[in-house]
């Protein structure tokens, strides 16, 4: 672990707790609402990103280890966010914050235990983008993912 992957940890950690107290202080009545951005329910978005972490901590992990993330498409992708949203629309809210707790404290965990040699590794995560670093990989997709989805969840349900 190197200083650099604390503070990614930390970074990430910081938007994790945001999150979690954002969906722990969600109404019954603000887990059905529909979100403007993905047009799915409140609760269909927390559990996305709840599950989500422990998705993209596999991303880190394989090319932190040098794999390739082989030829996965933006479609295949979709397809799987569809199918997510179909299979958890009722999920429960007491889950979903589980889930989150969970999977962030391994995604967290992952990221403080990569050297500097690790971050900068890098692959092809999506076939026809440019590669990334595993680093980029932890602030463009695992911290991103947390405020894309959570910024369209508080959009919502101020609105």
């Amino acid at each position: 672990m190197g200083a650099k992957a604390e503070a990614l940890a930390k970074q990430y950690e910081a938007k994790v707790q945001d999150a979690t107290a954002t969906l722990e202080k969600l109404s019954d009545a603000d887990w059905k609402k529909t979100t403007g951005g993905e047009k799915w329910t409140v609760a269909v978005v927390a559990h996305h990103v709840a599950s989500g972490h422990e998705g993209i901590a596999g991303i880190i992990k394989a090319v932190s280890s040098g794999q390739s993330m082989g030829n996965f498409t933006m479609e295949q992708l979709h397809e799987m966010n569809a199918q997510h949203a179909q299979q958890f629309a009722n999920a429960s809210k007491a889950d979903t914050v589980a889930l989150h707790k969970k999977n962030s404290a391994a995604a967290a965990s992952l990221v403080r235990g990569l050297s500097d040699e690790q971050l900068a590794r890098s692959a092809t995560v999506l076939q026809g983008m440019p590669a990334m670093s595993v680093e980029q990989i932890v602030t463009g997709i695992l911290i991103n993912h947390i405020d894309d989805h959570m910024g369209s969840i508080k959009k919502t349900v101020t609105a």
